[in-house]
């Protein structure tokens, strides 16, 4: 018995952690029904319980897993699937800036135990559909300006080249003044 057991993949001999009666798992926003840009925050809420870190092995604690347009069962004791539907935030997260493309999407969340599995029962949150609008106007102004940045980076980068380095640079002539400097000397020793 105790081999048999041994073979097994972990997952399959792990007990899952029972939720407290009175946990409740939603979303602070957006709310079910709303109309959305991407990218748009997605806040957590939990009530009765706390969030942690994935790894931390806390009584009544666990961390969040966003899942969207999933359609799949959610079993009790079950590891949750880390994909493009299923988002780990593992590191105790309460938000997140979610993209999606335009249309309808469903959100749901679900508590993750600190392995990742579901609670027993599972804790989720009540699914909410949001429709995403075309988001053309905040894309364009984003592009604008991550591509005014790298005009920026490139000129600065380009002024920074067309400069002498230190051993091409002629020495400093001793007859100009070294601003700050001489001023400092000039007035700790008193001269005017």
């Amino acid at each position: 018995m105790a081999c048999t057991l041994a073979l097994l993949p972990p997952f399959a001999w792990a007990q899952a952690k029972t939720t407290p009666k009175d946990a409740y798992l939603y979303f602070i926003t957006p709310t079910d029904g709303d109309t959305v840009k991407s990218a748009f925050w997605c806040r957590f809420g939990l009530r009765n319980m706390g969030v942690t870190h994935a790894g931390d092995a806390f009584a009544n604690t666990g961390h969040h897993h966003l899942l969207i347009d999933a359609d799949e069962p959610i079993s009790p004791g079950e590891p949750i699937p880390q994909d493009r539907k299923h988002l780990h935030y593992g590191a105790g997260e309460t938000e997140a800036l979610i993209e999606l493309p335009p249309g309808k999407h469903t959100l749901q969340l679900v508590l993750g135990d600190d392995m990742h599995f579901n609670f027993d029962p599972p804790l989720v949150s009540k699914k909410i559909t949001i429709t995403v609008s075309s988001a053309s106007q905040r894309h364009g102004r984003s592009a604008t300006h991550a591509h005014r940045r790298t005009r920026h980076l490139h000129a600065h980068t380009a002024r920074q080249a067309a400069q002498p380095s230190a051993a091409e640079a002629p020495p400093p002539d001793p007859a100009k003044s070294a601003g700050a400097v001489d001023f400092i000397k000039s007035f700790l020793s008193g001269a005017k």
